[in-house]
């Protein structure tokens, strides 16, 4: 009888001490720690998210998110030229070079991050800085014909015509109807004086795209041997894009001294004094 009431006692202090655990452990609150996998997909997510805000204008929300993607995950490249970009956006250049130089410390062989270290070097007028920047990313990615096109850019805008043709030149090799290339090597000839092959080009550009300026530059090419056509093409191409009746917009779309000359002769002819007028009133309304 005594072992049995022994049993039961113990019985009794066994059962009663798990019950106190499972009221213990039901007022005690559950807290749930995320593994460092998990963290890492929820701050791409993030940065995903603000990359889609960068695409639809919505540039501080975006900086805003890009941020917190980097407070979770500091360790991601792909984040930190997120967050470049988004600095970019907001004007943030030297913000964006720092996060581009963290970028590198990460991962160095990524293209990205010295083409858009030349984007913000170009926007503050590095332009030395942005051409080394174009040529260690076109190491790494060779066939990127915006690239070289970029670094072909660059040339023209250092009047060093015959290397930035050169370049056009590679570009159109990768990328044959590459038409802003062809168009570019019209612009570069121009300023040569080859007026017969900027017309070949800027036709070439039009057979692919009939964008504004090819037609304004082909425009300009035919001001004196046909001025019939000169002034259709140049009203086509200011009915496409006002913005190319201002001198100041040419020439950030690389215009040279020469054709710019040519150009302003062609826009103060008499029939397309309404064009003109038209173009310009279109770019107060837009502004």
């Amino acid at each position: 009888m005594k072992k049995f009431l022994k049993k039961i006692i113990c019985f009794s202090l066994i059962s009663f001490y798990f019950l106190q655990i499972e009221k213990v452990q039901a007022i005690v609150p559950y807290y749930y720690f995320p593994t460092t996998k998990h963290l890492q997909k929820q701050s791409l997510n993030i940065g995903k998210n603000a990359y889609q805000l960068l695409y639809f204008g919505q540039y501080e929300d975006s900086l805003n998110l890009a941020k917190l993607a980097i407070k979770i995950n500091a360790k991601d490249e792909k984040l930190w030229l997120i967050l470049a970009e988004s600095q970019i956006a907001n004007k943030k250049y030297k913000n964006a070079l720092n996060s581009l130089n963290k970028a590198e410390q990460i991962n160095s062989n990524i293209s990205e991050i010295y083409f858009a270290k030349s984007n913000i070097y170009l926007k503050i007028s590095q332009q030395s800085k942005a051409k080394r920047s174009l040529e260690k990313g076109i190491k790494i990615e060779p066939n990127n014909h915006k690239a070289i096109f970029q670094l072909g850019n660059i040339l023209l805008m250092e009047k060093n015509y015959l290397e930035a043709i050169k370049f056009f030149d590679k570009s159109i090799k990768i990328k044959p109807d590459f038409w802003q290339a062809i168009n570019n090597k019209g612009l570069a000839y121009f300023e040569k004086s080859n007026i017969n092959l900027s017309i070949k080009l800027f036709k070439s550009a039009i057979s692919f795209q009939e964008n504004a300026e090819p037609l304004l530059g082909l425009a300009s090419c035919m001001r004196i041997n046909d001025t019939k056509l000169a002034i259709q093409l140049a009203k086509k191409a200011l009915a496409k894009d006002p913005k190319y009746v201002n001198y100041d917009y040419r020439k950030e779309q690389l215009w040279g001294e020469k054709l710019q000359a040519s150009t302003e002769i062609l826009l103060q002819n008499e029939q397309l004094k309404k064009d003109v007028i038209l173009a310009k009133s279109k770019i107060i309304e837009s502004s």
